[in-house]
């Protein structure tokens, strides 16, 4: 399966990781070099907050459209989003800088709505069909460890360069994307649509909630990235005002991610058929989200990078438990739309949790704005466990 998706799934690594960076730059550069949380938590919201307008169109275009050139199509946005931020670093009046951020943040959203529902799309017409959920998983392992990897290259990138570079290098990885799946092959729906996008879009809404268990997996995977938000808004502040680490260190302590995102997806790829993936999913966001709240009270270093990596082993897995029983459960007429609906839920929530995180961390200061997020989203998945029975007892094998 690696030798026959191999470069596809690096592709998507190239990607990811580049995307992520984008997504840290807009974050840290408006909280460091702007000097505004509030402009940072509205920057990561528009950089995966627009695909809640265009992301339903993204899943129709997939079924309509080979979704391969529907991800060239998105990485070339991505690339005119790291155009606006170099303006706003290297070229815009200096009360023009937020500005630019924002809208090359814009641009980046644009360019989320695609990508995702695309790249899932183009994975489930070239698997095979016992292939499909382990090679969902592994491509999320790829989602993961660039949402993991971004910090680490992006504070190494730092500590040597300044903010051009980062940039240059998020652009090289997206190029570098793009070539590498160039002859992939992928094809529109065999019967085009006749009907309107308005109504291929509700076509989409209708199946999934007439699917108890794929409307559930949805709703698990809105809790599950409800935390996403807080710790990419909250961690580079934590590191640096609560346990003073320098801009290398903050970056291997974000990059801790990488590593227990990967052992997590790793162990729900190995151990998918031995668990039960109902309650693990449950069991994990509750467990997570307590590590996380738990960050606020400690201030060793190593025991906040054990919590953290806590945090990311247990939220890989999570993921990479939902996202492929929802490919699974997709049908096949009707996976872009649906799993278009996955991307949103992907990219919306995180940016929603992180516009209120940047609100809870002006007012309540960091270590409260923490506590605050991990025990209310703990509270959450609590009661989504108790009124989700149907997802509750799906075993997953």
């Amino acid at each position: 399966m690696i030798r026959r998706h191999g470069l596809f799934l690096l592709s998507c690594l190239l990607a990811f990781t580049a995307g992520h960076m984008f997504n840290y730059t807009v974050i840290l550069y408006l909280q460091e070099t702007v000097g505004s949380d509030l402009l940072a938590g509205l920057g990561f919201g528009l950089a995966f907050g627009s695909s809640i307008v265009f992301g339903w169109f993204g899943g129709v275009l997939c079924d309509r459209v080979a979704p391969g050139r529907v991800i060239h199509g998105a990485q070339a946005l991505f690339l005119l989003g790291l155009a606006c931020l170099w303006w706003a670093d290297s070229g815009a009046a200096l009360e023009a800088r937020a500005a630019w951020v924002l809208v090359g943040a814009f641009f980046g959203g644009l360019a989320w709505s695609f990508v995702g529902p695309a790249r899932l799309t183009a994975l489930a017409q070239r698997a095979l069909a016992p292939e499909l959920r382990p090679a969902t998983i592994l491509f999320n392992l790829q989602v993961l460890v660039g949402f993991g990897l971004a910090p680490l290259l992006l504070g190494l990138i730092r500590s040597r360069a300044g903010w051009g570079t980062v940039l240059a290098v998020a652009a090289g990885g997206f190029v570098l994307s793009s070539l590498l799946i160039i002859r992939l092959k992928t094809h529109a729906n065999p019967e085009p649509s006749p009907n309107s996008v308005r109504a291929d879009i509700v076509q989409g809404f209708v199946t999934v909630g007439s699917d108890g268990l794929l409307r559930q997996l949805m709703l698990a995977a809105v809790v599950g990235y409800a935390m996403t938000g807080p710790l990419q808004i909250l961690l580079p502040k934590l590191a640096r005002s609560e346990l003073g680490l320098s801009e290398a260190g903050r970056g291997a302590y974000l990059g801790l991610l990488a590593i227990s995102l990967i052992v997590g997806g790793v162990l729900a790829l190995a151990l998918s058929k031995r668990l039960h993936h109902g309650r693990t999913i449950f069991g994990g966001i509750f467990v997570g989200c307590l590590l996380f709240a738990a960050l606020a009270l400690v201030r060793s270093n190593a025991l906040s990078a054990l919590l953290l990596s806590g945090v990311g082993l247990l939220g890989g897995m999570v993921i990479s438990l939902v996202v492929s029983g929802i490919q699974a459960r997709a049908p096949v007429l009707l996976r872009g739309r649906v799993m278009a609906m996955y991307s949103i839920t992907s990219q919306v929530v995180p940016a929603a949790s992180g516009v209120l995180a940047g609100a809870a961390v002006s007012r309540w200061g960091v270590v409260g704005a923490i506590a605050l997020c991990g025990l209310v989203l703990a509270a959450i998945a609590l009661f989504a466990t108790v009124r989700m029975a149907t997802l509750r007892h799906h075993a997953g094998h």
